[in-house]
């Protein structure tokens, strides 16, 4: 039977909030999966554009993401997930690579060369975009010969504060992600947490990141 508008849109209503609910779900899983480690702050074109670095600190690994709850569903007994691009398995597996990236983005130091960076993001973004990080990181001679100059090492890792949207073809979850930072150097020792918008998109059989960007800034 055809919905009438003002049921169509009382479904919408409820798909949004639905999904504002994974997001919390996800939310609090994430914070108190795992504690984010302070890693270097790289700046909003590059993770090792500017900025002082040092002495290394300790690898942080990637927050881990709470296993799968029982599905979702709405007061009439409704499977949300039938109404998304993405299966539950999905969300969780999308949560997981995203943190994971975010670590081994903020993750860097001045020892590393650019095919062990490229190598280290190659698991968990897509080969066009581990080319983009890498032009990002090790492009510019004077943003490389810095890092040496300075002995920066970066490190740092995420925690997923919300979802911000989602695809289909391919199908694709986007989250807001705060990365914790440090970044020490000869010149002394910086933090930040900014917040990024990290899109995750599926192969198939598995995700990878395909972008990453400031929240208020362009695609990096």
């Amino acid at each position: 039977m055809e919905l009438t508008p003002g049921q169509q849109r009382l479904l919408f209503v409820v798909v949004v909030i639905a999904l504002a609910g994974l997001g919390v779900y996800l939310i609090t899983g994430a914070r108190h999966g795992a504690t984010a480690a302070p890693a270097p702050s790289p700046t909003v074109t590059s993770p090792a554009t500017g900025g002082p670095s040092a002495s290394a600190s300790a690898y942080v690994p990637p927050a881990t993401v709470p296993p799968a709850s029982p599905p979702a569903t709405t007061a009439g007994g409704a499977n949300i997930y039938e109404w998304l691009p993405f299966s539950q398995a999905d969300l969780t597996a999308a949560a997981t690579t995203t943190l994971a990236f975010a670590t081994d983005y903020a993750t860097w130091s001045y020892t590393e060369t650019k095919a062990a960076y490229g190598a280290k993001l190659a698991g968990v973004a897509t080969a066009q975009e581990v080319a983009t990080l890498q032009y990002d990181q090790y492009g510019t001679a004077g943003v490389v010969g810095q890092m040496t100059k300075d002995k920066q090492v970066s490190t740092g890792s995420g925690t997923i504060e919300s979802i911000s949207s989602f695809g289909a073809s391919p199908t694709s979850i986007t989250f807001s992600v705060s990365i914790a930072q440090k970044l020490v150097s000869t010149t002394g020792t910086t933090t930040s947490t900014p917040t990024y918008a990290i899109t995750a998109v599926s192969t198939g059989t598995t995700w990878q990141v395909d972008n990453i960007q400031l929240s208020t800034a362009g695609n990096q």
